[in-house]
């Protein structure tokens, strides 16, 4: 019997330490966040925020690594390449829900790969441009455009990201002909339209508004459905193109396969953190709403976002370029 007890024990042991991570023992080492967009964007921002707090809060170690590269792709398919045990995590946002209907040939599938685990904040985005630019207002800008199709044009950091799909939406409903130009990362696209070797803009307001007070850019209006407290003084896009309405989310996801319990944790550790008083209200300064969702709530949220850019992607005929 001793010696059938022990040969249990050896197919067993090993079987054991193969399982997945679970709840009881998560984390126990390094998690890391990867950031699949350039450093100093609202996604890098945010994460290296949510990181140290979920340190504090968890008391181990989370990191925040950038993988830029393919308006995305590149790092969103690392983390999709990943084992599942709750240790290799996406940084995600609006850009991933575009993809799905923009780039169908992608080497995943955003809902069949990924479980959602949890929401972080929204926040509108500033249409700027260049000062050079002879239009003070949404109308005068939209005029201009119409008097010279095809020669203005626009910033982006890349393919489906949420500036991208601002400009296509714009486009699509102001009916007019403007270039897009895609960039490698959102700094890149931001130094364009300083430079003046692009126009027009549309940037987080996070980023994009202390830069328009020191008078670097004009600011036409914010892109959200009603006016943003950092900015009352600009009128909303749609209040010269009714129904236009384009924000930038982030949120949170992990490999399919992740245990549901270390799903539940993160979730709940990261509501946790963004309701902090001290996290509430130095993202509400910077124009930075959180949000809060459970898993079942925000898969909910995907899919209805996937498809709103799917007709966006549709309607305005956008492509990778």
């Amino acid at each position: 019997m001793l010696k059938f007890l022990r040969l249990i024990a050896l197919v067993l042991f090993p079987a054991m330490l193969a399982l997945p991570a679970s709840a009881e023992t998560y984390p126990s080492r390094t998690v890391k966040l990867i950031v699949p967009f350039g450093a100093g964007g609202p996604a890098d921002v945010y994460a290296r925020i949510l990181a140290k707090y979920l340190s504090e809060e968890t008391k181990h170690s989370f990191v925040v690594e950038d993988r830029p590269g393919a308006g995305s792709l590149l790092g969103t398919d690392l983390v999709a390449k990943s084992a599942p045990d709750g240790y290799t995590l996406l940084v995600m946002s609006n850009t991933h829900t575009t993809n799905e209907s923009l780039i169908p040939n992608k080497p995943y599938q955003l809902m069949r790969d990924f479980l959602p685990v949890a929401t972080i904040n929204y926040s509108d985005l500033l249409m700027v441009v260049n000062p050079s630019v002879p239009a003070k207002t949404v109308a005068e800008f939209i005029a201009l455009a119409k008097k010279d199709p095809g020669k203005l044009n626009y910033a982006s950091s890349g393919p489906g990201t949420p500036y991208h799909m601002a400009g296509e939406l714009f486009k699509a409903m102001s009916h007019t002909d403007i270039v897009h130009i895609p960039h490698k990362a959102s700094g890149d696209a931001r130094n364009s339209v300083l430079s003046g070797n692009v126009q027009m803009m549309f940037d987080a307001v996070t980023t994009m508004s202390a830069l328009a007070q020191a008078g670097k850019v004009r600011a036409l209006a914010t892109t959200g459905a009603k006016r943003n407290p950092l900015t009352p003084d600009l009128p909303t896009v749609a209040e010269t193109v009714p129904g236009y309405e384009a924000t930038i989310w982030l949120g949170l996801m992990a490999p399919k396969g992740t245990p549901q319990d270390v799903i539940t944790f993160l979730n709940t550790s990261i509501n946790k953190v963004i309701e902090l008083p001290a996290v509430k209200e130095a993202w509400l300064k910077q124009g930075a709403i959180p949000l809060v969702k459970t898993p079942a709530e925000f898969d909910a949220y995907l899919h209805k976002d996937i498809e709103k850019w799917a007709e966006v992607v549709k309607v305005s005929g956008a492509k990778v370029q």
